[in-house]
């Protein structure tokens, strides 16, 4: 029973034989070849100009630290009149603005289980321990499971699909003995 083709043929150059295949994957693989190739040429020309640049940036990044630096010291030394002692978090300038925020708190944990085991030893585990519910996708994949899962509402199991792949055989140099 011959396959439906679904990909459009025309102006493909669709293979004659299995002379004109293994043509046509020898071409493919000097293709990919190629694109690596220029990828590598891309990547060191990038590389050269991230150098270029950054030598030409890092010391206008550097006064600029050491400007803001300043300013800063500045500022906080009459931060009181810049913000009417602290009506504002802001003060503007004719150049530009400069402000105060202050970061939102965070937790860092480490070693968590000895940190949940603590919580729990001392009777917090209501209060700062929580379970989160999620649906095993993996269990509703197994073979013994597709048609149960399929049959509950809101859970659908789509196809796998099929790809086609060509993988050109690639050989290392061996060096001579």
């Amino acid at each position: 029973m011959a396959r439906k083709v679904k990909k459009a043929a025309t102006n493909l150059p669709i293979p004659a034989d299995d002379s004109e295949a293994r043509e046509t994957i020898r071409e493919i693989g000097d293709l990919n070849r190629d694109v690596l190739r220029l990828q590598a040429e891309m990547n060191d020309r990038i590389a050269e100009i991230q150098e270029e640049y950054g030598n030409r940036v890092s010391p206008l990044n550097e006064r600029a630290s050491a400007l803001t630096d300043g300013l800063q010291m500045w500022a906080d030394v009459n931060r009181g009149r810049l913000t009417r002692d602290g009506k504002v978090k802001f003060a503007e300038f004719s150049t530009g603005k400069i402000s105060w925020r202050i970061r939102p708190a965070k937790v860092t944990l480490r070693k968590v289980d000895d940190v949940i085991a603590a919580i729990r030893a001392a009777g917090l585990a209501k209060k700062f321990i929580r379970v989160k519910e999620e649906v095993n996708k993996d269990a509703m994949l197994e073979k013994a499971n597709v048609a149960q899962a399929s049959g509950i509402a809101g859970v659908t199991i789509g196809s796998e699909g099929e790809d086609f792949i060509v993988e050109p055989y690639e050989h290392d140099l061996k060096e001579s003995a």
